[in-house]
């Protein structure tokens, strides 16, 4: 801990250590693109009935891509110091693992501002995921979400960061 940040260095704590909003008004617009990812187990019939296009509520997958695009846009609405971001481009890739009995999803978001876009990709894997959830929540209560993760990041500042995996 500094004597001037109770925050231990942490931006979003002010000298006094009340939470605030960073101010990016002087930092350099660049090209900010992050990439997150994260996985779904389940039980072997319930991925049958998202693979097979059979689950009561329709197409699983495309409709977990809507929403996690969707949560993407809305992460400052969802995280309180966010700031408002005009995203630039998302995508949402989900790779079905059938021997492991899981649903990986892999999110790119990327905006031209001041500020990186780490949460608004880990919101966007989140969502999917938890709309795969409530898609099959009626068959398989047990699912679970894991290695919800930031993968990369490039732009700003602090430059390119990649995760060791």
């Amino acid at each position: 801990m500094t004597d001037n940040n109770p925050g231990f260095g942490l931006t979003h704590f002010d000298s006094s250590g009340q939470a605030h909003m960073v101010d990016v008004g002087s930092k350099a617009d660049t090209q900010r693109i992050a990439v997150a990812a994260g996985t779904i187990r389940m039980q072997p019939e319930t991925l049958a009935l998202i693979t097979s296009g059979s689950a009561k509520k329709g197409d699983v997958l495309g409709i977990a891509r809507i929403a996690a695009i969707m949560g993407a846009k809305r992460t400052s609405d969802l995280i309180p110091l966010c700031h408002p971001l005009a995203l630039t481009r998302v995508t949402v890739e989900f790779q079905v693992d059938a021997p492991a009995n899981c649903v990986h999803c892999r999110a790119q978001v990327e905006t031209f501002g001041k500020t990186g876009v780490e949460m608004e990709a880990l919101t966007a894997v989140q969502i999917g995921l938890l709309t795969i959830y409530d898609m099959c929540k009626a068959v398989d209560r047990g699912m679970v979400m894991t290695d919800i993760r930031v993968l990369e990041k490039h732009g700003g500042k602090s430059g390119d960061w990649s995760a060791v995996i």
